[in-house]
């Protein structure tokens, strides 16, 4: 396990702020560079030109594991009957007629910034985020390897901003219920275009004993290191052969740019103040905590040249005290989802990165005896904001009981393929091509027209 140490500080799950890294299943190849290493994932290179004052797009796609309760959030049921309507009261927003549920504050004094899509169809009853990262189900193409997540595909079409920076993170620290902290697969892009995971796994198996962070900055220091390790455990001189790809590798690992995004103690503290950390953790169980700093964490990726963040935010699979649960991991979201889109608007960056919070299905109409909703596939919801979109919109509405998509239905893919638009993409005539051979659409929908 190569282990990057450094001084003490603690993110909120566990990350140290100065220490650092993890590497997930992207491991550094200069011990043999395996077929899954983070060498591989620095082979696809960008020509695209760099756009805006950001310098290029990205999305920050902030997966609400569980399933939030649509008629909880962005379109409280009024109308409807005790047993249905709930706890909430709605709140206006800045923006004329949109109201959202009480628990948002924040982010209703900026809607004139964002979009509620109340209508979201296609989605199954499913506890993963493959939906949301993807915009497929998990078995289309599995022969191949499955479709490929949108940070997959970045990675793949427009590779990274920075040669020290991945083009694709995922955030998501381990959660009980593993398909919760999901961040994206590659599918059958293949592993060279997975997600690196600062807090992944893949770091056990390596370890350049007291290396320190301020030795691996001295990159002699870094490359005398490793031939030391040669004589020990290379008998088959197959460190001789690392390529390019493999110093670039080192590159990451040493690189400046992604330890300081990766820092909080480098940031404003009141910026960090602004955002919350999310603590006390409630109702987690098998789920993830609501770490408001990813959030901030995930703002510093992108500035520092990252194209797709995903993290997985809270538990909201509220089969009982939704409305508690709604009332903590609401508040908390609206705390640091309003901070992030203050924080790129404020940057000057929010047109060049979309936001988007989202999860898996929506809940049942009926509140059942715990005081819970359950699963309801039939419609979800979302919440975006920047991405040059056309913002200060809700978008849909479900019938009187909050039971399925009575105006304007959108189709998960709709969502994926506004994604892809906002960076760049036309998922219209863009494809990549599968182990076979054959071109394969990043989806099959278009954008949703009154956003572009």
């Amino acid at each position: 396990m190569l282990t990057i140490f450094g001084k003490s500080g603690r993110y909120c799950d566990g990350l140290s702020r100065r220490s650092f890294l993890t590497i997930g299943g992207l491991t550094l190849g200069a011990f043999g560079l395996p077929s899954l290493s983070l060498a591989n994932l620095l082979r696809s290179e960008s020509k695209s030109p760099r756009k805006g004052k950001l310098g290029h797009k990205a999305v920050i796609n902030i997966f609400l594991a569980g399933g939030p309760p649509h008629q909880d959030m962005w379109e409280i049921k009024t109308e409807a009957p005790s047993e249905i309507r709930g706890e909430f009261r709605p709140i206006p927003t800045n923006v004329a007629g949109i109201q959202i549920c009480e628990v948002f504050p924040q982010l209703a004094s900026m809607m004139d910034k964002a979009v509620v899509l109340r209508s979201i169809v296609g989605l199954k009853d499913r506890h993963d985020s493959f939906q949301c990262m993807s915009g497929w189900l998990s078995n289309d193409l599995r022969v191949l390897g499955g479709r490929p997540s949108i940070g997959s595909a970045l990675a793949k079409l427009q590779g990274p901003v920075d040669p020290g920076v991945p083009a694709f993170v995922g955030l998501a620290g381990k959660t009980q219920h593993m398909p919760w902290s999901d961040p994206g697969i590659s599918g059958f892009l293949g592993p060279t275009y997975g997600p690196f995971k600062p807090d992944g796994p893949g770091m056990e198996n390596m370890k350049l004993g007291d290396i320190s962070l301020q030795r691996l900055q001295d990159r002699r220091q870094l490359l005398t290191s490793i031939d030391s390790l040669r004589r020990d455990i290379d008998k088959s001189g197959a460190m001789e052969g690392m390529d390019s790809f493999g110093q670039r590798a080192v590159d990451v690992l040493t690189s400046s740019k992604l330890v300081d995004a990766l820092d909080l103690s480098k940031e404003d503290p009141k910026v960090v103040a602004r955002y919350g950390d999310g603590k006390p953790y409630k109702y987690q169980y098998d789920g993830a905590p609501t770490c408001n700093e990813h959030l901030l964490i995930a703002r510093r990726l992108v500035e520092a040249g990252a194209r797709c963040v995903s993290l997985s935010f809270g538990r909201w699979d509220s089969h009982g005290q939704n409305f508690d649960l709604v009332r903590d991991h609401g508040s908390k979201l609206d705390q640091c989802l309003s901070a992030l889109i203050e924080d790129l608007h404020v940057r000057g960056i929010l047109d060049d990165v979309t936001v988007i919070a989202w999860g898996e299905f929506g809940r049942t109409p009926k509140i059942n005896p715990g005081a819970g909703r359950d699963h309801w596939a039939p419609v979800s919801c979302a919440f975006l904001a920047g991405g040059g979109m056309k913002t200060g919109q809700a978008i849909g509405a479900t019938n009187r009981l909050g039971e399925y998509a009575a105006e304007r239905p959108v189709d998960v893919q709709e969502v994926l393929s506004t994604l892809y638009h906002n960076l760049g993409i036309d998922t219209a005539t863009t494809t990549v091509t599968d182990p076979t051979g054959r071109p394969q659409y990043l989806v099959e929908a278009n954008p949703i027209a009154e956003l572009i």
